[in-house]
């Protein structure tokens, strides 16, 4: 939003302006003009500013939003000149860590018709399911099999994202620097995740360098981490990468994974709830960032020609306590190296 203003010359105000034998003082002369030029721009002053829609579309609870990336991406939105409850409003669905309810609410933002979706890891799949017309802007996400290339998106999908395989990989990479003699590893994905064979492959090339026997594990809620660990107890692993997952679900396994004094490395959100480490993308200023794609669309941008920004920031996270409890001796250097210690 641009501000526009009226350059006036500065010459003295009592200089006098002749013409057809009528002498007027200039400061006359401006106040009539003046008055005359201000009436179009007091008229555009009176009407109403445009309120726009987000709806926002999280796999979480509202106090993922309010507590967290919300924070973030609404102090990008109010850099650009979004105030919520001037200009701006929000259409909030949560999913409560049941992903199972992401089409439905994403149906009913697009039901609602508002002006950009934002939304999230598998909340992406659930939004471009439900609509093909409204924007939508994934603040953090896989743009595998969504998008045409990262340069030309193309349809009505743009955002940021990050290298969800190589990160899967580094995890395992990090496991095995923490137990060396780490023989069978067990992968978690969602049932989403599994649908991508380029993941996969990925992290079992890595495994394959390490000299790691592989075994992917699903589990898709909350419900079904009991029988996840019920295999890594049948298979005999003994150690665990975790893909993300939401808050609460993170809690659950890292607590599943103490109970059986199994290292497991995943997200942030895993090492904060109590597994071993995390490493994986710092969201805050991804979040923020977004709210640059929804200010470009609603400036009348096609998604389609923005091109999609990847992930820089990375942070690793030790959680020395549970290290500790499960009798585990974390290695100086990745310890020194680590962003953030819990003790």
């Amino acid at each position: 939003m641009l501000d526009r203003f009226l350059r006036w010359d500065n010459r003295r105000g009592d200089d006098l302006i002749e013409g057809q034998g009528d002498r007027v003082r200039r400061r006359e002369f401006i106040g009539l003009v003046g008055g005359a030029a201000a009436w179009p721009f007091a008229a555009a002053a009176q009407a109403p500013e445009r309120i726009v829609t987000i709806g926002y579309l999280g796999t979480s609870n509202a106090r993922q939003w309010t507590e967290g990336v919300g924070r973030d991406f609404q102090e990008g939105l109010r850099d650009l000149g979004y105030i919520e409850g001037k200009n701006l409003r929000f259409e909030f669905r949560y999913a409560d860590g049941d992903d199972s309810r992401l089409p439905a609410l994403a149906s009913e933002l697009a039901a609602l018709n508002v002006d950009v979706i934002v939304t999230h890891g598998r909340g992406v799949f659930a939004a471009r399911q439900a609509t093909s017309t409204i924007p939508i802007v994934f603040a953090a996400g896989g743009a595998e099999g969504l998008v045409s290339s990262l340069a030309h998106p193309g349809g009505n999908i743009t955002g940021l994202t990050y290298f969800a395989p190589e990160l899967l990989a580094k995890r395992l990479q990090m496991l095995k620097d923490i137990a060396p003699s780490l023989a069978r590893a067990g992968l978690l994905l969602h049932r989403t995740e599994l649908r991508s064979n380029h993941t996969i492959e990925v992290v079992r090339v890595a495994a394959e360098a390490l000299k790691v026997e592989l075994f992917v594990i699903e589990a898709s809620g909350r419900e079904e981490y009991e029988s996840a660990f019920a295999t890594c107890d049948e298979k005999r692993i003994g150690g665990l990468v975790s893909s993300d997952n939401t808050p609460s679900a993170t809690a659950a396994i890292a607590a599943l994974a103490a109970t059986r004094r199994l290292p497991t490395l995943g997200s942030l959100e895993l090492a904060k709830n109590g597994g071993l480490a995390g490493y994986g993308v710092d969201f805050a200023p991804m979040y923020r960032r977004a709210a640059f794609f929804v200010d470009r669309i609603l400036e009348g941008a096609d998604p389609g020609d923005l091109p999609i920004e990847q992930a820089t920031k990375f942070r690793t996270i030790v959680n020395l306590k549970t290290a500790k409890a499960i009798g585990i001796d974390i290695p100086p250097l990745l310890l020194a190296g680590a962003d953030e210690v819990i003790e």
